[in-house]
Parts: C-alpha cells; sequence; structure tokens
C-alpha cells in the first residue's frame, strides 16, 4: 500500500504557471511508473504525462510543449509544471502509481494500468 497526496492546485489566469507535488508515503517514486492525469467535470479521467522508472517521459498531445513531468527520487516526490495554463486545463488533477512496475504503459491514456491513486487537486485557469 501506498499513500500518495497532491498539492500545488489553484486558480490562475490564462497564460499562468502552476507547479503540482504528489508526495508518496514511502520509498516508490525511484522504482515505479508514475502518472499525472486530470478530470474536468462531465468529462472522464485523461492522461497528461508519464514518467517511468529510468526517467521516461510520455505526454498528451494537449499539453506536450507546455507540462513538465519530473520527480525527486530522494524525497520521494513526483511533480509536474504547467505553464501556458488554457481555459480547458481546468481540472481535478490526480498522481497514480503502477506500484513497484518500472515501465510505463505505450499509451498516456492507460488509466485502468494504475492501481493508486491520489484524492486530486483543482486547478482553474480562467479566460
Amino acid at each position: 500500500q501506498v499513500r500518495l497526496v497532491e498539492s500545488g492546485g489553484g486558480a490562475v489566469p490564462a497564460g499562468g504557471s502552476l507547479r503540482l507535488s504528489c508526495a508518496a508515503s514511502r520509498n516508490i517514486i525511484s522504482r515505479s511508473c508514475m502518472g499525472w492525469f486530470r478530470q474536468a467535470q462531465g468529462n472522464e479521467r485523461e492522461g497528461v504525462a508519464t514518467i517511468d522508472s529510468g526517467g521516461f517521459l510520455r505526454y498528451a498531445d494537449s499539453v506536450r510543449g507546455r507540462f513538465t513531468i519530473s520527480k525527486d527520487n530522494a524525497k520521494n516526490t513526483l511533480y509536474l509544471q504547467m505553464n501556458s495554463l488554457k481555459p480547458e486545463d481546468t481540472a481535478v488533477y490526480y498522481c497514480a502509481t503502477r506500484l513497484d512496475i518500472s515501465n510505463c504503459p505505450m499509451a498516456v491514456q492507460a488509466k485502468s494500468d494504475f492501481g493508486y491513486w491520489g484524492q486530486g487537486t483543482q486547478v482553474t485557469v480562467s479566460s
């Protein structure tokens, strides 16, 4: 078992930036696939970005070039730097892990492959 706790959400104007953090309750970041997902009101949860144990990155087309996923193994923390935010980025953002599985799915959208989830943090981008 592992607990994931997201933070860093908030309300920003379009064009602004936010950095989300996801703290794991124990040392899993270094050896597990980690991912960020989001769910807008009325929509299905969708993949945003993933990072595997070796640092290989994948992004959804909608965020590539604007968002950056990273991790700090020593701090057991996953990050999502979000720049050039758009109103359509408004959603609850979740981090998730394929606990003790080093590789991430080929598709960023493969949310069913992730077994552990945080409670989410709200991001609101105004136009």
